[in-house]
């Protein structure tokens, strides 16, 4: 295939810092400066080689270390933080980027659902349009449509839940095991999602260094950014999702199939197909969501994602594992940017193949996901141990 400008661009460099429901000491600034540090430690690199940050506390190390002038941008972070790093060293903008964010303290109202589930503006207030009611209206209609049950959404739910029990960094560890039974027995939020069919609370930084791959030449195992895609169809959480808006572009691209065009782009890109996807760190909001974007993205028929999961394809050894630390459910949800940074964090040690838990053995492509339907937006980002 035609060499592609992000194929020369590679990810030398991760790091979680602690996860955790409340970080006594810290602040959104200080978590994310600590997972900065630690993803340029990583790299092999000292603050003085980074010519490129991303982050909301991005002016904070750039001030701190002194090493500007640099590249700086403002992206909302998650896969088009990744992406848009990757076309700053494609296009010659800057060398070495730092992406970091964190998350502590700004959810210290417990009985209440986290601020950034709650936007205040006329469409949510009012009715109680929070971010759960918002993505069960798009699984209702999936259900209505093509009789997708609760079981299958519960299946998905206790795989992603029992791998952030193993995981010895997740913030609901040694929680488990957890049966489908546990996910239907537990209380009802929004229907038809159950407790335990959704995402927590936590807090935590992130942070991912890029460069080109001739300059990541002594790194260890350097992870090549195959291909990417941003699919959006208006302001999250500000209106109520409708699984059918959309299709002027074309009939199938729809606000319940969001994500299905930037994975094309994302597999065009690349040179593969579903078929060569080792590892699926697919963002887990919710249940349903994952069972959405199986079909979304091509891995089984529409209305066929129930029962793809329950097939035994998303377990650990299964074809196509999913989330293996435990995602949002399970391993940490620190924040409104953190999480979307997360999965490809993970994959990118998936395939360094130094996962602390689940590691999918010779895993040489992982596809990574951000955002879900009821937030009408879906990120997908490829990588691979080699260019293409």
């Amino acid at each position: 295939m035609q060499q592609h400008p992000l194929h020369d661009v590679v990810i030398t460099g991760v790091h979680n810092t602690r996860q955790a429901k409340v970080l006594e000491g810290h602040d959104s600034r200080s978590i994310s400066l600590e997972a900065a540090h630690g993803a340029v430690a990583d790299a092999g690199l000292n603050p003085i080689d980074i010519d490129g940050v991303v982050g909301p506390f991005g002016n904070d190390f750039i001030y701190q270390h002194r090493i500007g002038p640099v590249w700086r941008s403002l992206s909302p972070l998650g896969i088009p933080a990744v992406l848009e790093a990757a076309m700053a060293i494609a296009c010659g903008l800057a060398t070495t980027v730092l992406i970091a964010t964190g998350e502590a303290g700004s959810h210290r109202q417990r009985s209440s659902t986290a601020p950034w589930t709650r936007p205040t503006n006329e469409f949510v207030a009012p009715f109680g349009m929070f971010t759960a009611a918002e993505f069960a209206l798009m699984a209702r209609r999936h259900m209505h449509l093509y009789g997708t049950t609760p079981e299958s959404m519960a299946h998905v739910a206790a795989v992603i839940r029992n791998n952030g029990h193993v995981h010895p960094d997740a913030v609901f560890r040694d929680r488990g095991p957890f049966t489908v039974a546990d996910v239907l027995e537990s209380r009802m939020v929004a229907d038809p999602f159950h407790l335990l069919d959704c995402a927590m609370t936590s807090e935590g930084g992130t942070a991912m260094v890029l460069t080109s791959a001739d300059r990541a030449s002594g790194s260890a195992k350097p992870v090549h950014v195959l291909g990417g895609g941003t699919d959006h169809f208006g302001p999250a959480y500000q209106n109520p999702p409708v699984w059918e808006t959309g299709g002027r572009r074309r009939p199938d691209l729809i606000a319940g199939t969001v994500g299905r065009r930037a994975s094309e782009l994302a597999f065009s890109a690349a040179g593969i197909s579903v078929e060569d996807v080792d590892v699926c760190e697919f963002y887990d909001p919710f249940s349903f969501e994952i069972i959405r974007q199986f079909e979304a993205f091509g891995f089984c028929g529409v209305g066929e994602g129930g029962d793809f999961v329950l097939s035994g394809a998303i377990e650990p050894g299964g074809r196509f594992p999913i989330t293996t630390d435990g995602g949002t459910m399970s391993f940490s949800h620190g924040g409104a940017a953190v999480q979307l940074l997360q999965r490809v964090i993970r994959g990118v040690q998936q395939l360094r193949g130094t996962c602390s838990s689940m590691q999918v053995a010779g895993a040489e492509i992982a596809m990574c996901t951000g955002g879900g339907s009821g937030a009408m937006f879906t990120d997908v980002i490829v990588l691979g141990t080699g260019e293409p």
